[in-house]
């Protein structure tokens, strides 16, 4: 029996995980047309998968940063600077792309939405503040509520004092790394049973309705993002290495961004980003850092959703806004946006605090996030594909950036 179950799935398992991904998904929204009763039932596969990866990913960050600067040796050149620099190049120009477009292709949307659960911060002093806060906080509770600020600040500290440990202590420490990263990759080699579930459970409960209700608020964000993979990043990367941008945009998109854009969780893709820069043959010296530190605070898709829903907000309610204080607030929420990553609902939660700078109250920015959850589904999926993908794109373009100038 069991022998010819594997004989049955083995074609299956032959298959490359995208094309598992792809067969879950049909599967998924097969089951929750023809049999909702029994999708319903499946949702705890999604359930089980998406809280495996929130439970791996602060220790994934935590001990691949540690890892990788104790590792470092003094004197061993590394790009970390370039591509901080082009993470928040890349930052800024997403956000001026959302602000034009919700300038050009004003959206309305209904304010009747239930209101969602959370504490939204009240101002940008405010925002600054906890996140000065949240980055000294218990190491232990920033692992156990996913405080990625807290995290990244414990684990670069304690990976610089660790610099001057013995070889023992930092081949210990690369062998935790490694088996941490195998069991993540565990996880999301189970990522097309855990996608069967969500997609079975969404549309069986949901369906499309509640998108198509919100459609023009959805393609604004999407489009913008698809702007930003497609044209802006390829222009970043040109400037920086002087070469063709696209073979490196394609493979990026292949290799990264639809993994994230089901996983949902730019940390779960750590391991699927590390090697994707091994295959390229970049810098280790140079990705084993910005690829973890990318997945924090690399938020380029963070400025676009926060861009989109609050100028949404102001124009359904009348609120004149210029361009440059819209650019301005967008820049700001965005850079504010890494300080929430780890909390559920990411970026939307920062909508109260920007919405808050035009006067809207609370009560009405906490519908906007309502329906910032209803459209979370294609939303966020795209959004960590974006920050996800560019966390590669960015450290390659700028590997190969110091490769061109030592050859010319």
């Amino acid at each position: 029996m069991i022998a010819t179950a594997q004989a049955a799935f083995r074609p299956l398992l032959r298959l490359g995980l995208i094309s598992q991904i792809i067969i879950g998904i049909v599967v998924g929204a097969l089951l929750a047309l023809f049999a909702p009763g029994a999708a319903l039932k499946l949702a705890l596969l999604g359930q089980l998968f998406i809280a495996a990866l929130q439970a791996v990913a602060p220790i994934l960050v935590f001990v691949l940063v540690m890892a990788a600067i104790a590792a470092h040796r003094q004197g061993r050149p590394t790009q970390i600077r370039s591509v901080l620099g082009l993470y928040v190049a890349g930052t800024l120009i997403a956000a001026l792309i959302a602000v034009a477009a919700s300038f050009l292709m004003p959206t309305e949307i209904a304010l009747d939405a239930p209101q969602a659960d959370g504490n939204p911060p009240g101002d940008i002093l405010s925002v600054l503040r906890d996140l000065l806060l949240n980055a000294v906080a218990n190491p232990v509770s920033a692992l156990m509520d996913a405080n990625f600020i807290a995290i990244l600040a414990w684990a670069v500290g304690l990976g610089l004092a660790l610099r001057s440990s013995s070889d023992t202590t930092r081949t210990a420490l690369s062998d935790l790394a490694s088996a941490v990263t195998r069991l993540v990759t565990l996880v999301i080699r189970l990522a097309p049973l855990g996608i069967l579930g969500l997609v079975a459970g969404t549309l069986a409960q949901s369906g499309f309705s509640a998108l198509v209700n919100y459609a023009q608020l959805l393609a604004i964000i999407v489009g913008c993002m698809v702007v930003v993979a497609l044209i802006t990043n390829p222009l970043l990367v040109y400037f920086v290495t002087r070469q063709n941008p696209y073979p490196l945009v394609w493979t990026c998109l292949r290799g990264s961004a639809i993994t994230a854009f089901f996983t949902r969780s730019s940390a779960a893709n750590i391991p699927v980003n590390l090697e994707l820069c091994r295959k390229l043959e970049l810098d280790a010296d140079t990705y084993s850092i910005s690829i973890p530190l990318g997945a924090t605070i690399n938020m380029c898709g963070a400025a676009i959703t926060i861009t989109v829903i609050t100028l949404a907000t102001t124009h359904t309610l009348g609120i004149p806004v210029d361009f440059p204080t819209a650019l301005l607030l967008c820049i700001v929420s965005a850079l504010a946006a890494c300080g929430v990553s780890g909390v559920a609902g990411g970026s939307l939660m920062l909508i109260p605090m920007a919405a808050s700078l035009f006067g809207i109250p609370t009560e009405v920015a906490m519908q906007a996030v309502a329906i910032g959850f209803v459209i979370s589904v294609v939303q966020d999926a795209t959004e960590t594909a974006l920050n996800s993908s560019t966390d590669v794109l960015f450290t390659a373009a700028a590997c190969r950036a110091k490769q061109v100038a030592a050859t010319s």
